[in-house]
């Protein structure tokens, strides 16, 4: 064998050596079983499916075609969160973003300050700036930098707001002149999820398996004579492709001075947003790692994955995608590795042909998973010590901005933005990481951008 036949064999024996490092699992050194990350996976898709109904709807509000760019949001989840299992290694979903969905169609679009093509190319250059922080390290620097009061509060911030959002879909709350008020607590929605909350406490206490399923089978079975689960037509249906959707982006027009604002608000909401979940979905897995076996998260794979999709998803019509907080439904079904997150990516491929089936399923099956899932991640709130206020306050403050303002990457900027000046006035400057000197002038102007 001559030098280059030797040489060409030995690239041919790394390959599968190489692609093994990239794709490496490691599901028994995470504590976690191929069962388990299957089940996960159902989880993550059963507790996050509601997007490829709601969020269509909403951009139907800004003039797409709702059948087209339903097509366009599942393709964009599915690419999304699969690169997340593949590259990540995590249980996490990624989709467009309530947040950032309701401030391209409501107030951008329908207002009628710009055309959805602008807004694409905002959401584009913010993804962008996402994927340079990321690159350079900057964006995992800025985590190390967040106080750890603050960072204890994600958590429960994320929490609250998921419990919220079960709450409103179930109708067990509603808008009301000045704050928010009781639901009606007589439909049979709000009886379905009540009783599901039950159920589902009362089935993880006792370690069932596929305790979330359950439930969301049972209520959508029972929705049925209730009037609640409603299937018009086939559940089978080819995907709607819409080629004027594709690379709609105006990416040259959302570069004016004056959508600057625009464009920070969205960087700034979907990063506090993503950097929070994935810092609780991580946090809260509590890896079960054995010595020598597993590695530690690398923060930077699933930076980088978001980012790509942010600038993906915006050539391809859905904006904002982000990590979705209903990711630690996977989570505290057992998965721990990226295998829970194929398994999600596998379900929402589905869904490309049984679109309508997914839209039969009613808000009070997936409502109860949403807020046991919320209320469970809240418990972590009681870690951070009250003994501090300088330390306590900021931290409150994010809980209390998240459920107040909707939006739990704001509530996150609120508590940073608190923490210098509390502990400055308090004579604690040294305990101020010197980051958050730089952070502070970029918070203040995110706040002023989306008042």
């Amino acid at each position: 064998m001559n030098e280059k036949q030797a040489e060409s064999s030995r690239v041919k024996a790394q390959g599968p050596r190489v692609w093994s490092q990239i794709f490496r699992f490691s599901v028994a050194a995470h504590g976690s079983t191929p069962s388990r990350e299957f089940i996960a996976g159902l989880s993550m898709f059963l507790a996050t499916a509601y997007t490829v109904v709601v969020i269509p709807g909403m951009l139907s509000d800004a003039g797409l075609p709702v059948s087209a760019v339903t097509t366009c949001v599942i393709i964009v989840v599915i690419l999304g969160t699969a690169a997340m299992g593949l590259f990540g290694n995590l249980p996490m979903v990624l989709a467009p973003g309530l947040g950032g969905v309701s401030l391209v169609a409501y107030t951008l679009v329908l207002d009628g300050q710009v055309a959805y093509p602008v807004a694409m190319g905002m959401v584009f250059w913010s993804g962008v700036i996402f994927l340079l922080l990321t690159i350079f390290g900057i964006r995992n620097l800025i985590t190390k930098i967040i106080p750890t009061s603050i960072r204890m509060a994600i958590g429960p911030a994320i929490g609250i707001f998921i419990t919220f959002v079960g709450f409103r879909s179930a109708g067990l709350v509603e808008p009301g002149e000045s704050s928010l008020e009781l639901g009606n607590l007589a439909s049979p929605a709000a009886w379905l999820t009540l009783a599901g909350v039950i159920v589902l406490v009362a089935l993880n206490s006792r370690k069932v398996p596929g305790s979330f399923i359950i439930v969301i089978a049972a209520v959508t079975l029972v929705g049925i004579p209730l009037g609640l689960t409603k299937l018009e037509g086939s559940p089978i249906a080819l995907p709607t492709i819409d080629g004027s959707l594709f690379f709609h982006v105006d990416l040259v027009g959302s570069l004016a001075p004056h959508y600057l604002p625009f464009l920070f608000a969205f960087f700034a909401s979907e990063f506090f947003s993503t950097t929070g979940v994935i810092m609780t979905v991580t946090d809260y897995m509590g890896r079960k790692t054995q010595p020598g076996k597993a590695e530690p998260v690398d923060p930077r794979r699933p930076f980088l994955v978001d980012s790509c999709t942010i600038i993906g998803g915006s050539l391809f019509a859905a904006p904002s995608v982000t990590t979705y907080a209903e990711s630690t439904a996977g989570a505290e079904a057992g998965g721990r590795t990226g295998i829970s997150s194929l398994w999600a990516a596998l379900f929402f491929s589905l869904l490309l042909f049984a679109t309508p089936l997914a839209a039969a399923i009613p808000s009070a099956a997936t409502a109860p998973v949403v807020i046991v899932v919320g209320l469970t991640i809240t418990a972590g709130f009681r870690k951070i010590s009250s003994d501090d206020l300088t330390e306590l306050i900021p931290a409150v403050l994010v809980l209390v901005c998240t459920l107040l303002w909707g939006n739990f990457g704001t509530g996150i900027a609120a508590g940073l933005l608190s923490y210098v000046p509390i502990k400055l006035l308090a004579g604690r400057w040294k305990d101020i990481h010197p980051g958050m000197w730089v952070m502070s002038p970029f918070l203040i102007y995110f706040f002023v951008a989306i008042a």
